[in-house]
């Protein structure tokens, strides 16, 4: 048995200047648990028959070292940023949409201080906060009002309740769709309170459908956009203008989910929110951090009357947004209106890199890695929009194709996620490629530097 004499008292370890440093870091009650944990490690390891530190220094020497292990992986963020080699735009998994410098400029501005989130500065009494971000957001989508809640699950959630609670809505069978995390569509419906009323078949629906439907219960039409599939071959959809028109036969509205938010022309055959609106939908809604480039966000838009009814629901104070998301939101929607998205909103940018770009990035990176001793080459690919956006559209890309003797692509991949930051790739063919299309390009050296550890 090993000589447990040589562990000092943790006032002793508090003393010296290395622990003390922890605790100036770390607080003295985290520090103090970890030293004695640290110890106590040490005395299972000479109970065990280990070789004993030399002298009581030594001993110290080494629960320091274990203590401020202890407390590094204990204070460590869970939260932590990486880089995103997977070529998947809007990556859910990973955060989806990077944020804008300019966002994040207001989020430091406005984090570190107080604001007028709920607070009228004109009439110096308390004001709402669902007022922020709708000037901008109507200006840019034609909209009369717009609100903002904390996704697009709940902004179809809350349009639902405020506007067809114990009333049927109707909805083609062929939109009964699973938005992701196990979330439904009739799921939602059912927690509205509204009632689904299924029109049409899986793969063709008329306007005939709908219209044959319609009753004195029905409080809306619901469309869906299929954001997240496709159904091709024998298909059939009405138009939304046709759905508008019937709505506005029998007086009951057109309220549309949109999913992927877009607001300017970046995907083929993605419908953008404003041409909604322009054909008469009386409300939308979409997310703020898919093809927007924003921050997580369900924003709901359209006429006065019906956004405001949305406003007064109950369900908008449990689903409503904090200041952070507010300042992120409008300092995106200024990026749109001031014309420079294109090069400044991530998303924007990433989705429109041309093929070109991306390969004199990656042949330079697999220079790099081939001086570092990977085989290295760059093949032909796709990057992908994610997100449950635009599924099946295909963005060429040029892939660097990495690996190393002896070692499996799922041993390389598990390496690059080790590294700090994490690097995430993604495996094709049993090797591990890299796509910069959704690196930034700021982070190519980063990258590089980081491979060759």
């Amino acid at each position: 048995m090993g000589d447990f004499r040589v562990i000092p008292s943790i006032e002793q370890l508090r003393q010296r200047a290395a622990v003390r440093s922890l605790e100036t870091r770390y607080g003295r009650e985290a520090l103090v648990d970890a030293l004695r944990d640290a110890a106590a490690a040490l005395r299972e390891e000479l109970a065990q028959g280990a070789r004993a530190p030399a002298d009581e220094d030594g001993a110290a020497e080494m629960i320091a070292r274990n203590a401020e292990a202890r407390l590094g992986r204990s204070f460590e963020f869970s939260l932590q940023g990486l880089i995103n080699a997977t070529g998947v735009v809007i990556h859910t998994n990973l955060g989806r949409a990077p944020l804008a410098e300019t966002a994040l400029q207001r989020i430091s501005e406005l984090g570190r201080g107080y604001s007028n989130l709920e607070y009228d500065l004109t009439a110096g009494a308390r004001g709402s906060r669902s007022v922020h971000a709708e000037r901008l957001l109507t200006r840019l989508t034609g909209a009369e009002a717009a609100a903002v809640v904390n996704n697009n699950a709940g902004a179809t959630l809350l349009m639902l309740a405020a506007l067809a609670s114990g009333r049927e809505v109707l909805i083609s069978r062929g939109e009964l769709v699973e938005i992701g995390g196990g979330f439904r569509v009739p799921d939602v419906m059912a927690q509205s309170g509204a009632i689904l009323r299924e029109v049409g078949t899986t793969n063709r629906t008329r306007a005939g459908d709908y219209s044959a439907a319609l009753s004195d219960r029905t409080a809306a039409i619901l469309r869906v956009h299929p954001s997240n599939f496709r159904i091709e071959g024998f298909t059939e959809r009405p138009e939304l203008h046709e759905l508008v028109a019937l709505g506005r036969r029998f007086n009951v509205p057109v309220l549309e989910d949109l999913g992927s938010g877009a607001v300017m022309p970046l995907l083929k055959d993605e419908p953008l929110v404003g041409d909604s609106l322009q054909a008469g939908a009386d409300v939308v809604c979409f997310s703020g951090d898919k093809l927007l480039g924003g921050p997580q966000a369900g924003i709901l838009a359209g006429r006065r009357e019906l956004v405001d009814r949305i406003r007064r629901h109950p369900l908008m104070r449990a689903l409503r947004v904090d200041k952070l998301t507010y300042a992120a939101l409008e300092a995106t929607l200024i990026e749109y209106l001031s014309g420079r998205a294109a090069e400044t909103i991530p998303v924007a940018r990433m989705l429109t890199m041309p093929v070109d770009e991306i390969d004199a990035r990656a042949r330079a990176l697999a220079e790099t890695l081939r001086r570092a001793g990977w085989q290295a080459h760059i093949v032909d690919g796709f990057s992908a929009v994610g997100g449950g956006s635009a599924p099946g559209v295909e963005l060429a890309t040029r892939l660097v194709a990495i690996s190393r003797p002896g070692q499996s692509a799922d041993a390389v991949h598990a390496s690059l996620r080790r590294k700090q930051p994490p690097v995430v790739a993604r495996i094709d063919d049993d090797r591990v490629v890299l796509d910069l299309r959704t690196v930034p390009p700021q982070l190519d050296e980063t990258l590089a530097r980081l491979l060759e550890d």
